[in-house]
């Protein structure tokens, strides 16, 4: 990663030093190195920390440099920390403590070490597929707690009928497309019905739900004895297991090119797969990326747009093949 991709963090050293000093308390060891920690895509304070009696440990913040999104996301994760982990912790790093101090919101938890993927092999792939799989069916149809957000919550937010009505019917969708935008807009106009309908059946499926992370790719999973570690959870939420699934499947495809369907049936081998619930889920996910990568760069996000860009290509080849539409060719016009 370029340094010009690189967002904006403070070294270490530069961490005000009663904060750090705090740090040493709860771990009770002197921190010998902290090392910035890129890979996400905000500017949150991140840092591994290697202790002086040789443990290790990872440092995540927020501060009023922070957007209010972040901020508030910390917020909600120190809870599922706090609140979940008799669901999570077969699942996710050691929780040691958090606090605050001024304006920082900080959260301590064990360093499952550095990025496992990519790059992606199918033995990597299917070890964190199947893993993933454990930890949906672990809650399936189990009863969780009521703050967490439910599907008629968080499912509705998204449509194809709000993508069309916030670009221009689909226009700012096409011109992604660039010399193929005409092709790329009658696309996106004659298949809207079907992937609206479908889409729609998602929130009113009456399958079991678990308990979703809501954000599972490479850079918030380590492969850790064969499994994955999950972290970054402040998206945690009650849902269709498919839904989770389904956002997993396709960063992997982004991330090496191998096919979403591989990864569903690495996790079939584990959890059996929903064809309709599956189906509504990638045209969700199809219609959030439509929604999202042709807006404007985000102050501070400087990879997150390319990254969705990358997304929505998977996805309408993904939709477009399980709803047998049309092959959207113009996808490989998106830059």
């Amino acid at each position: 990663m370029s340094d010009i991709e690189r967002e904006e963090k403070l070294p270490w050293r530069l961490v005000p030093a009663a904060i750090r000093q705090h740090v040493e308390e709860i771990l009770g060891s002197s921190v010998a190195r902290g090392t910035r920690v890129w890979g996400g895509y905000g500017p949150t304070p991140t840092y591994r920390l290697v202790l002086a009696d040789g443990k290790r440990a990872f440092f995540k913040g927020t501060n009023q440099d922070c957007t209010e999104f972040a901020r508030a996301a910390i917020e909600r994760e120190e809870r599922v920390y706090r609140e979940l982990s008799q669901w999570i912790s077969p699942w996710s790093p050691r929780f040691y403590d958090t606090f605050h101090y001024e304006d920082w919101h900080i959260l301590l938890l064990d360093d499952v070490g550095p990025k496992s993927v990519p790059p992606w092999t199918p033995q990597k792939g299917r070890e964190v597929t199947t893993s993933i799989a454990a930890f949906h069916q672990s809650t399936l149809g189990q009863q969780l707690p009521a703050w967490l957000p439910q599907p008629t919550e968080f499912l509705s937010d998204v449509s194809w009928d709000l993508v069309a009505e916030g670009s221009e019917q689909f226009s700012a969708v096409a011109r992604l497309a660039n010399a193929a935008s005409n092709d790329a807009l009658l696309w996106l106009r004659v298949a809207a019905p079907l992937l609206s309908r479908v889409t729609s059946s998602l929130v009113t499926s009456a399958g079991p739900c678990a308990l979703l992370h809501g954000d599972i790719r490479s850079d918030n999973l380590r492969l850790v004895q064969g499994g994955a570690c999950l972290f970054d959870w402040p998206e945690a939420r009650v849902g269709p297991h498919e839904f989770d699934l389904t956002e997993f499947a396709q960063s992997v495809t982004v991330e090496s090119g191998i096919e979403p369907e591989q990864v569903i049936a690495w996790y079939s081998e584990r959890q059996a797969v929903d064809a309709e619930t599956l189906d509504a889920s990638v045209a969700w996910w199809a219609a959030f990326f439509a929604d999202r990568a042709w807006r404007p760069d985000i102050p501070g996000l400087p990879r997150l747009r390319q990254f969705q860009r990358d997304q929505l290509r998977v996805m309408l080849l993904w939709v477009a093949c399980r709803l047998h539409l049309p092959e959207p060719t113009w996808v490989a016009t998106i830059d």
